[in-house]
């Protein structure tokens, strides 16, 4: 199960992004980016960034790990930006972070090193299947430490539920084949898409998507959709996502098309 701490010590904002992140500190002594409930893009950004993130660890990438983390109403109090003070106020409750990398630089192609093509056809295939709309060279969400790429930011998968109300029906949109996928950053590297399909789509069972989904907190769900009841919509995730990986699947004859393209 997904860890929950609680912050206790606000450290910075990192000024960037929709989410508005922050950097704090929390009840374990550990250091996270936390993205905001209170942001302009809402709950469903937390939504996405835990259900992707958490498929994104599932399938062994190097996702950092993903906590649940408890913001006091006081929390931030400090912060001289009124803009960023209001949100902050507005994000009390239960929000989403991320192990924070200290030290870490943006991922910039043709900096050194050789990218792995096994890794990078594993991340194209997971940014497919998650509809991310990141990760494209004018927005990588990768960072490199340790010499190792880590993956983060993934608030802007799953675009298709900003598109659920009650009533519509979620699998609808499930074979979308994703053609975004042709800008993505790790693209011409990724020439192993077909292997990374056979292993990937074998990890991801049910029970480990319902497992995932099953993390979703009933306070993001406050739009009600696409059900008025939490479980339900849950279930609606846990079920768009099974849909998605249901052979065949668009979205790798995508990635393999875009990837003959280049």
């Amino acid at each position: 199960m997904i860890r929950t701490v609680r912050t206790t010590r606000y450290v910075a904002p990192l000024r960037e992004g929709g989410s508005v992140p922050a950097i704090v500190e929390a009840d374990d002594d550990g250091l996270y980016v936390v993205k905001l409930r209170g942001a302009g893009q809402g709950p469903k950004a937390l939504i996405a960034e835990l259900v992707a993130g958490q498929i994104g660890r599932a399938l062994g990438l190097p996702v950092p790990e993903i906590v649940l983390i408890e913001l006091d109403v006081e929390f931030g109090r400090t912060e001289p930006d009124p803009e960023i003070a209001k949100i902050l106020s507005a994000s009390a409750g239960l929000n989403v972070a991320l192990d924070y990398l200290p030290g870490s630089l943006a991922f910039q192609p043709f900096t050194g090193g050789k990218l792995d093509p096994a890794l990078a056809s594993a991340v194209v295939w997971f940014d497919a299947f998650v509809s991310n709309m990141d990760r494209t060279p004018r927005n990588p969400n990768l960072l490199l430490w340790h010499r190792k790429l880590w993956l983060i930011d993934h608030g802007a998968a799953l675009y298709v539920h900003h598109a659920w109300s009650e009533g519509v029906d979620p699998l609808a949109e499930a074979h979308d084949r994703f053609p975004q996928i042709e800008s993505h950053i790790l693209l011409p590297y990724a020439t192993d898409i077909a292997a990374a399909d056979a292993v990937q789509s074998a990890l991801l069972t049910p029970e480990k998507i319902a497992g995932i989904v099953a993390e979703i907190p009933d306070a993001w769900l406050v739009d009600r959709a696409p059900s008025t009841d939490p479980e339900e919509s849950r279930a609606a995730y846990a079920d768009y996502l099974n849909r998605r990986l249901a052979p065949p699947r668009g979205f790798v004859e995508e990635a393999l098309d875009a990837r003959a393209r280049r």
